[in-house]
């Protein structure tokens, strides 16, 4: 008749080990306790045990029974059930914190990810080699590098159009200092986010971005030129630097990953389905998200600096600046339409004389010259310009065009119809 094999732990393999030397008298019992951190007296019972028993007597007797600690089977299908129901593509980790925090279900994290994985919720990852990059230190200060990007995604899961979020997040501290959803990356999804992040917190040291047009002009022909968003950025006196790679600005790459998990998932729990409720619903988020995996700076200081300008003098720097030359009547042409400056007399000194012309993004315009508000008046107004798109913007120009062309009414022009205004006019009195 042969025997079952018995199986030990390494616990008590070194147990059976020190017991054998014992029963040699290479050691003595007071000598194999010290080294257990055990009892003489427990020591005298495993002894008992091995000359009773042998190597079975040294073998835990709860082995294979149910320990008193026991997560209970009517909690694990609960939370079973609540996946089904809620959290079906969640994270182990993300499922845990909704089933602690909304249901008060108490239980580890590692407990419920085999869990899922036994109900097929969760498949384990494979571990792959990484890339090696170079670690760069994290700055030392809040304030002195804030990370940008602009991150397009199906934020709504079809429940609305795709957009992009912006995300500004800190160098030092992986805090998100600000976010916003905008229907693309554009100049003035970053130019709202930077102000807003402004208003709240002051003037970062440096952004740190990729070599994207909206923040640098890559045509070889234009060196030196710099784009609207870095003029507002030099103007507040905030260094623009550029990464040469993704892995570069990998913080921020990285928080776009957990943020296309979690903040889809949240906003679907409370059924956002649009641009408007899901930027109102990001302060609150933002608080949530930077309490779990913000970390400490090196240094307490804040390396922000307040603002300078007022806030009709942000309004300015934060809309597109074109350049004009004054004519000998104090007019300029800025899309297709005329301005004439008013209240200057002759206007001598101001004959060709180069201003500023800002033009808000709801289309206000402001003639600046020498930092100063220019009074004029609107001569002439023609069609406006055909507006330039990119491959980031021409999907949501192409859906915002459909949308135009549904809502008006069916017209069928001739086929030698006069598009421009001044044509109108003339078709209208007749040839001159």
């Amino acid at each position: 008749m042969t025997k079952e094999p018995i199986t030990l732990s390494h616990q008590e393999l070194n147990r059976l080990s020190l017991v054998e030397s014992i029963i040699a008298k290479r050691i003595t019992q007071s000598q194999a306790a010290k080294q257990l951190q055990l009892s003489t007296r427990q020591v005298k019972r495993l002894v008992r045990a091995y000359r009773l028993l042998g190597a079975a007597g040294l073998q835990s007797k709860h082995r294979g029974q149910r320990p008193n600690n026991a997560i209970g089977d009517a909690v694990r299908q609960q939370a079973l059930t609540l996946i089904d129901k809620h959290y079906d593509d969640f994270s182990p980790t993300f499922a845990h914190q909704k089933l602690t925090e909304q249901h008060a279900l108490v239980f580890s994290v590692e407990t419920l990810r085999q869990w899922m994985i036994a109900e097929g919720h969760w498949q384990p990852k494979t571990r792959r080699k990484a890339a090696v990059h170079q670690s760069r230190p994290r700055r030392p200060c809040l304030g002195e590098l804030i990370q940008i990007d602009g991150s397009p995604h199906d934020w709504f899961e079809a429940r609305a159009p795709q957009c992009t979020l912006i995300v500004f997040i800190d160098d030092a501290t992986s805090q998100l200092m600000a976010l916003r959803f905008a229907p693309t990356e554009t100049t003035q999804a970053y130019m709202n986010t930077l102000q807003d992040y402004c208003q709240q917190h002051g003037r970062p040291v440096a952004l740190y971005s990729d070599k994207h047009s909206i923040f640098r002009v890559n045509h070889p022909d234009k060196e030196g030129e710099i784009t609207q968003f870095t003029r507002a950025m030099k103007t507040l006196d905030i260094e623009p630097i550029h990464a040469n790679t993704p892995q570069a600005k990998g913080r921020v790459e990285r928080a776009n990953q957990t943020l296309q998990d979690r903040l889809v998932k949240e906003m679907r729990l409370l059924g956002i389905d649009n641009i408007d409720d899901a930027n109102a619903f990001l302060p609150r988020f933002i608080e949530d998200y930077n309490s779990r995996f913000a970390v400490a700076p090196r240094s307490q200081e804040n390396a922000h600096r307040p603002l300078l300008h007022t806030t009709a003098e942000m309004a300015l720097i934060f809309s597109l600046h074109h350049t004009r030359k004054l004519s000998k009547n104090l007019t300029c042409q800025f899309q297709n339409i005329q301005y004439q400056l008013q209240g200057y007399g002759n206007g001598y000194r101001l004959r060709g004389a180069t201003i500023t012309v800002c033009e808000s993004f709801t289309g206000e315009i402001t003639l600046l010259h020498q930092g100063k508000s220019l009074a004029y008046q609107q001569l002439q107004q023609g069609q406006r310009p055909v507006p330039i798109e990119d491959e980031k913007t021409i999907a949501a120009r192409v859906d915002q065009i459909k949308q135009q062309q549904q809502q008006k009414p069916q017209w069928k022009p001739s086929i030698d119809h006069p598009w421009k205004s001044q044509l109108k006019a003339q078709s209208a009195h007749g040839p001159s």
